[in-house]
């Protein structure tokens, strides 16, 4: 049959409800003329009826074979066959919208220099029209990298190439500076462009801009800010909608502000916007932190109830807020509950689950879960590493801490400034000098930088051990903190 053909069947039925399907020809009606069966099934009183299948292949999306496009690039560029090679080959088929792809895929393996080299291609191409959108595409793609550099840049070459700026390229560029580590500095520049917006019309804040800034002043805990900011959206055209008021509720929540969180509740339903799993888990986030366990329960009914299903940090908020609160037995019932309704733990679920036993102090049952991470064969996170470094640290066991701490970097497991900051912290609060200079060469050795507090609470901590000379080694590092701090 050709390709593009349709096939037939004959259905017959003796009513609405019945309909056996008959496929002539068959050994009973083989060589039987057409016209005489019909008749036999007229005499029947059979009604019948031709339905056609279509045997043609379904045409495969656009979206899809962009994506082939794009995949068949990435699997076959190297040092060798450059990225540019390969597009001046495709090039009859490459067009924007391979682009962009391009550009997150790229991202996505650090690759962001290569976008550039895109972008470059791209402009030389006879159908490439210079827009704001290719142009918000790679501001936010730099500014997802920590490029904030470029992302000016960017901008600086969208105006020269003669695109005006519209709100997107903004929005763009508000959420590179946001992904820069100085957040203060980050959050002051947000403002700055946030009024400059205002002032020009094709730039005007929309819904996108107001709920990028919230999201950053809530995760700063800057109430007043998020306050500010959901002032001036109730004064201007711009329309809330459920990112908004999720954005205002995490500020409040996070700072314990029970009341003003359960207010944009009520805010909510008066404009007609339901909650989705963000808002659940935000209430019972707030609720567990202030270990108001009934309201979070009720909140986690309201969940099961509604169309939403809960997601991992439901369950791993409820973990640790119950543990927090010493309350081993919910805290494990609700792990049971998640695995019955056929969640897989994540190694930040299991992580929640060292951090509850600490609190429990159930370091055995801790130490359990933690050999079974490493026995999974899974690369072992740096933040496993620190949680059950903390299961040590909080329960007075300092030298099993050490031992945990030296077979981890023997293991190929690399600290952070955090594991670091946490032994530290634990061997300073018991007089530890020896474990102290052990960890300061840790620190030397993998050329972990501490910041200024961290230096500030160094010299108070090594007050006492600066008159005992007979370590040199703690002398030396006495005397570098000091002239760090001075330089800072």
């Amino acid at each position: 049959m050709p390709p593009n053909s349709s096939s037939c069947s004959l259905q017959l039925s003796s009513g609405p409800c019945f309909a056996p399907k008959i496929t002539p020809p068959t050994s009973q009606n083989h060589g039987i003329p057409r016209q005489c069966l019909v008749q036999g099934l007229q005499r029947k009183r059979l009604s019948w009826r031709i339905v056609c299948v279509s045997t043609r292949p379904k045409r495969k999306s656009k979206s899809s074979e962009t994506q082939e496009l794009v995949n068949l690039l990435l699997r076959n560029f190297d040092d060798k066959r450059p990225i540019v090679s390969l597009l001046n080959k495709y090039v009859k088929f490459v067009r924007t919208e391979h682009c962009f792809l391009l550009f997150e895929e790229l991202a996505k393996s650090d690759k962001w220099l290569l976008c550039l080299e895109v972008f470059r291609w791209m402009q030389k191409q006879r159908w490439y029209i210079a827009d704001n959108g290719v142009y918000s595409k790679l501001i936010s793609v730099m500014g997802k990298k920590g490029q904030t550099r470029m992302a000016m840049w960017l901008f600086s070459e969208m105006r020269n190439s003669g695109c005006r700026p519209d709100t997107s390229v903004y929005n763009a560029l508000i959420t590179a500076h946001l992904h820069t580590r100085d957040k203060s500095r980050a959050l002051s520049k947000a403002l700055v462009y946030f009024d400059k917006m205002k002032g020009m019309e094709r730039c005007r804040p929309n819904i996108v801009t107001y709920n990028i800034l919230l999201r950053a002043f809530a995760q700063a805990r800057n109430v007043n800010q998020v306050d500010a900011l959901f002032k001036d959206l109730k004064e201007s055209i711009v329309a809330p909608d459920i990112l908004t008021f999720n954005g205002v509720m995490d500020a409040y929540g996070k700072n314990g502000m029970i009341k003003e969180m359960e207010s944009i509740i009520s805010l909510m339903k008066s404009n007609h916007c339901k909650p989705d799993i963000i808002t659940f888990n935000s209430l019972i986030d707030a609720y567990g932190r202030k270990q108001e366990f009934d309201k979070m329960e009720q909140v986690f009914k309201s969940l099961l109830r509604s169309k939403e299903k809960p997601t991992l940090p439901t369950f791993n908020s409820m973990i640790t807020n119950y543990g927090k609160a010493r309350l081993r037995e919910k805290a494990e019932h609700v792990f049971q509950k998640m695995t019955d309704m056929g969640y897989t733990p994540s190694f930040i679920t299991y992580e929640c689950l060292l951090t509850m036993y600490g609190f429990c102090d159930c370091v055995s049952r801790a130490r359990e879960i933690f050999d079974g991470m490493l026995a999974s064969g899974k690369e072992m996170k740096v933040s496993s590493l620190n949680a059950m470094l903390d299961v040590y640290c909080m329960n007075g066991l300092p030298k099993e801490a050490d031992q945990l701490f030296e077979s981890a970097c023997k293991a190929g497991v690399s600290p952070d400034s955090s594991t670091y900051k946490l032994l530290y912290k634990t061997y300073t609060k018991g007089n530890m000098k020896e474990l102290l200079q052990k960890v300061l060469m840790h620190m030397d050795k993998d050329g972990i930088i501490p910041n200024k507090r961290f230096f500030v609470d160094a010299l108070g901590a090594f007050g006492s051990l600066a008159a005992n000379r007979e370590s040199s080694g703690v002398q030396h590092h006495l005397t570098r903190l000091q002239d760090t701090t001075a330089k800072a």
